[in-house]
């Protein structure tokens, strides 16, 4: 029998934590943003039976409608369907791509909060969900990989790393992970907010724009130009959206080039603690976090710490 939902206390009260999730336990995949590879999906999927879990998929998840995995109605409807379904204690993006910000409109929150709390786990494009999902249910999530991903769904299998932590994760116990770079010292202990920064700057302005203030902040991309990292920034600086914020976590940059001065230059000024590099986001190994948990950061081991247990010392995670 799944354990009763808790609320973080302290500087996250009302946040909502899902049980963990059991062998045995039923979860669904769905697929909110881009196009499924069925083969990927295949492989993802059986690595989720592997933990003992019973997988259902959504009915239209291997539909294609341009770029995205079908029309926006039956995206929404699969993930809705889901959600409510009671047999499912989680629900799984199959992959990130493109859509998610498509169909929140869609989605019927009433129902959906109705339905109880339950994991969402996914990244990249599912950041529209996870900010979503934090506004209008109140939840903590789960920001990780993705099982129609590289780091689940590959040939190889998965990624040990990034399975290892990611299982740890969805069970209640994550691994120790921590960073490679300190930008500005300092510690300091808030919410995580945040995820993937084309995302987090597409939804300013829209009811699920980010509110940095008093939170730690994690922040990744891939495929983005420093100069177009430069520009996302800016954009949620002068919108107001980093305003007060606790910290700053940097997760990957694949493919971006080196951000390193352009995250320099706009985040230190800032006067708040900000560590990088680690491996959260895309490339390999992807390690998974709470959004929502209260976090710790700690610069002098350039980690972050995250509690889903309580305001105890036990209750403290190091990742």
């Amino acid at each position: 029998m799944n354990e009763p939902p808790v609320s973080i206390p302290g500087p996250a009260d009302g946040a909502i934590v899902p049980p963990p999730l059991r062998p045995g336990d039923t979860v669904a995949v769905v697929a909110p943003c881009g196009p499924v590879d069925p083969e990927r999906l295949a492989r993802g999927v059986r690595a989720l039976e592997g933990l003992g879990l019973k997988v259902l998929t959504g009915a239209h998840i291997f539909d294609r409608d341009r770029y995205l995995a079908g029309s926006d109605a039956v995206r929404a409807a699969d993930l809705s369907d889901a959600w409510c379904d009671p047999e499912v204690t989680a629900v799984f993006c199959a992959r990130g791509g493109y859509g998610a910000t498509r169909i929140l409109d869609l989605l019927d929150w009433d129902a959906l909060r109705a339905a109880g709390p339950k994991t969402l786990v996914g990244s990249s494009d599912v950041t529209a969900l996870h900010r979503a999902f934090a506004v209008e249910l109140g939840l903590v999530s789960l920001f990780g990989p993705m099982p129609a991903s590289a780091t689940l769904g590959d040939p190889t299998g998965p990624e040990p790393r990034t399975f290892e932590h990611f299982t740890a994760a969805l069970t209640g116990d994550p691994s120790p992970i921590t960073g490679d770079r300190v930008i500005v010292p300092g510690e300091v202990a808030a919410p995580v907010t945040g995820g993937n920064l084309s995302l987090l700057a597409a939804l300013c302005g829209t009811p699920y724009a980010m509110v940095a203030r008093g939170r730690i902040v994690l922040l990744e991309d891939v495929g983005e130009e420093p100069y177009r990292i430069d520009r996302m920034l800016t954009q949620l600086l002068r919108t107001g959206s980093l305003d007060g914020a606790a910290g700053f976590v940097l997760g990957s940059w694949v493919d971006c080039g080196d951000p390193y001065p352009v995250l320099e230059e706009l985040l230190a000024p800032l006067g708040v603690p900000v560590i990088a590099g680690l491996p959260v986001g895309h490339g390999s190994p992807q390690s998974s976090v709470f959004l929502g948990a209260l976090g710790a950061i700690d610069t002098k081991s350039c980690s972050l710490a995250y509690s889903i247990r309580g305001s105890s010392t036990a209750g403290w995670l190091r990742i």
